[in-house]
């Protein structure tokens, strides 16, 4: 009896995900990329997010080459779509948008005539092609900022090219960049590799804001079942920028 007392009174508690009150990396908006195909799953999503704790989503299609040619305009008319929706059905949890660009030779066009959807204090979410590293990335992240963007590169830890080094990871805090590491990489849901180099940037402290990359349930159902891993409470010990952005 002693023995479950002193267990009991000594237990973490699980990571507080209302705590975060911002998730700024989803794919909620119907039909438009890889996320939710459509709008009774989007609604559905966005309700789970409430009730987990969440304040606000601020959902970022994928914009990508001819993959998912997607446009300010076809987001932000998605963004209404799903509002009007969520409204209806009784919905009180705050949904914006912005995107997750991917890093290409589109990307300086798209930055030059400021062809870009931001959040919060002009942040931009960009993304690396998980084959290959990137070249002159460095150059992209300097356009970036000379036009006054904010740059967050999204789930670091699921680059295969840079598994076992923070070098790369160190060298893009020092240019200003916030990096952005996934919920369920701390799961496992993204295999062993990706999960022990999400552990590493939270020993060194490295990590900016945390969001679900929710595509769908499932990805928030696992945040869920984990939230009591000792690596979560870790990562509730940084000072993350989420909710800045409420």
């Amino acid at each position: 009896m002693f023995k479950n007392l002193f267990k009991s009174k000594n237990k973490q508690p699980n990571f507080d995900l209302a705590a975060l009150a911002v998730d700024m990396h989803s794919h909620l908006i119907p039909g438009i990329d890889d996320g939710a195909a459509n709008m009774d799953e989007s609604i559905a999503l966005l309700a789970k997010f409430d009730q987990l704790g969440y304040k606000k989503v601020i959902t970022t299609p994928h914009v990508k080459n001819e993959v998912y040619p997607n446009t300010a305009e076809i987001i932000l008319n998605g963004l209404n779509e799903v509002r009007k929706e969520a409204i209806s059905r009784g919905l009180s949890i705050q949904i914006e948008a912005a995107a997750e660009y991917f890093f290409d030779e589109t990307l300086i066009a798209n930055i030059q005539q400021r062809n870009i959807l931001v959040f919060g204090d002009n942040y931009v979410l960009v993304e690396y092609s998980f084959n290959t590293p990137p070249v002159f990335d460095d150059v992209l992240f300097f356009e970036m900022q000379t036009a006054n963007y904010k740059p967050i590169l999204a789930h670091f830890e699921r680059y295969p090219y840079y598994h076992g080094s923070l070098d790369k990871l160190t060298e893009l805090r020092n240019k200003g960049v916030d990096i952005q590491l996934n919920l369920n990489s701390l799961c496992g849901h993204y295999g062993p590799a990706v999960k022990k180099q999400s552990e590493r940037m939270i020993d060194a402290k490295m990590v900016d804001f945390v969001a679900t990359d929710c595509h769908r349930m499932q990805h928030l159902t696992s945040i869920e079942q984990h939230v009591n891993l000792p690596y979560f409470q870790k990562l509730g010990q940084l000072p993350l920028k989420n909710k800045l952005l409420l």
